[in-house]
């Protein structure tokens, strides 16, 4: 495996919980990493740069007390930052973000080298997103220190490639750090991310389904009933090709195969979140009602505690090596 030294001997699994939009907090975070796997939010979940810091001061208090009680090393947690000129918060958070030395940044949406450069400034990984080779190739020469493969099948913003296809010319180029995302569910996936050439696997949709996430339990419930059919890859809902479960866009009032263009891009409406993790007029009440989900729904079938998904995990994956021998 190719991990930075920040890595070695932390994790339990080789495996990152992705940010979720509005469903991942500090919560989620803390047990997340306490329990041996990276956490990781994105800035945005927070309405203001003002309660991300507060954010980043709950979840290094809790780890800091986490290792002091403990004598074990909890593994680093990760911030997800959207390099888009429609983030009018970028250049705050990431100067919390340097402040408070973040040990990781998972950046979307361009890989741009001062926001690089300030992270590396401190000792810090930077992780971009692709979907494709040449977007890999573009954050490669920027210098990230790692890349996440988001393949077909990913919640949120995915790509369409195969993993076999995107993972294998990406390792034609780049020997760092590779990440895998793409409807990865139980511990034998993550060994199977391992067996196509990535170091770590990248899971988003099952933590969607742990007690910790913020999502309401309607969201949840829909993820245990949905199978890997009930998932929408369309452009329409955020300007971004993205995976949502099909069910919430028809409670929304809307036809999963007739919905109306989205040219614009904004993510500056991801500010318009409430108290109660809603979003607001400005995003149109899209984020309330429409809901994102990869297509690893159909291995999902109940909502357990962070710590009990991350054990079962660890006991799958090692499962799943041990047949390999």
């Amino acid at each position: 495996m190719s991990l930075p030294e920040l890595l070695k001997n932390r994790l339990q699994i080789p495996a990152v919980a992705a940010p979720m939009f509005l469903a991942s907090g500090p919560e989620l975070v803390i047990e997340t990493c306490k329990a041996g796997m990276v956490g990781s939010f994105p800035a945005l979940n927070q309405r203001t740069s003002a309660g991300f810091e507060e954010w980043l001061n709950t979840i290094n208090t809790a780890l800091a007390a986490f290792e002091k009680d403990t004598g074990k090393q909890a593994a680093p947690f990760a911030v997800n930052l959207i390099v888009h000129k429609t983030n009018p918060r970028l250049e705050a958070d990431l100067a919390l973000c340097v402040k408070h030395k973040v040990p990781m940044i998972i950046t979307s949406l361009g890989a741009v080298k001062s926001v690089i450069d300030a992270v590396h400034s401190y000792g810090g990984l930077v992780f971009h997103d692709v979907i494709n080779p040449r977007h890999a190739r573009k954050a490669a020469d920027a210098g990230v220190d790692g890349l996440i493969a988001v393949c077909a099948g990913a919640g949120g913003h995915a790509g369409s490639l195969n993993p076999f296809a995107l993972v294998a010319e990406i390792r034609e180029f780049f020997d760092k750090t590779l990440l895998l995302a793409g409807a990865i569910s139980k511990g034998s996936d993550i060994a199977a991310a391992q067996m196509m050439g990535a170091d770590l696997a990248y899971m988003g949709t099952r933590f969607i389904n742990t007690q910790e996430s913020l999502v309401q339990q309607e969201y949840k419930q829909m993820i245990v009933d949905s199978k890997a059919t009930d998932i929408v890859y369309t452009p329409n809902i955020s300007g971004v090709f993205a995976n949502f479960l099909k069910p919430s866009i028809e409670n929304a009032g809307l036809d999963p195969n007739n919905l109306k263009p989205k040219t614009d891009i904004d993510f500056g409406q991801e500010l318009e979140v409430d108290a109660d993790n809603n979003s607001g007029d400005k995003a149109g009440g899209a984020w309330k009602q429409i809901w994102s989900a990869g297509q690893g729904v159909g291995s999902i079938d109940n909502i357990p505690s962070t710590a009990e998904l991350v054990s079962t995990l660890i006991n799958e994956y090692q499962k799943a090596r041990s047949t390999l021998k």
